[in-house]
């Protein structure tokens, strides 16, 4: 891994995290938005909530209908690229 606070993708990278458990991270976020914060087997913990509300490129995104996949798209790589909480 790199020096420094890992990425959700290179904790994934490195088998810590699941692919399951991103898909299981996100499902949980497209279900209920004030679920709070998502632990992983790891210790690790994301706020989905907390990064789309911080990422501006989310207000250009709609969330429903026809556009849910790209909604997703763009929320799987801001997840993968967000810097998760440490046990």
């Amino acid at each position: 891994m790199p020096a420094g606070q890992s990425t959700l993708a290179d904790l994934r990278k490195a088998g810590i995290i699941t692919s399951q458990e991103v898909v299981a991270a996100i499902d949980l976020y497209l279900r209920d938005p004030t679920a709070g914060p998502y632990r992983f087997a790891s210790g690790h913990s994301i706020d989905i909530a907390a990064l789309v509300n911080a990422t501006p490129a989310f207000e250009a995104v709609d969330r429903s209908g026809p556009q849910e996949k790209v909604f997703r798209i763009v929320l799987a790589a801001a997840v993968m690229s967000a810097h998760p909480s440490t046990p």
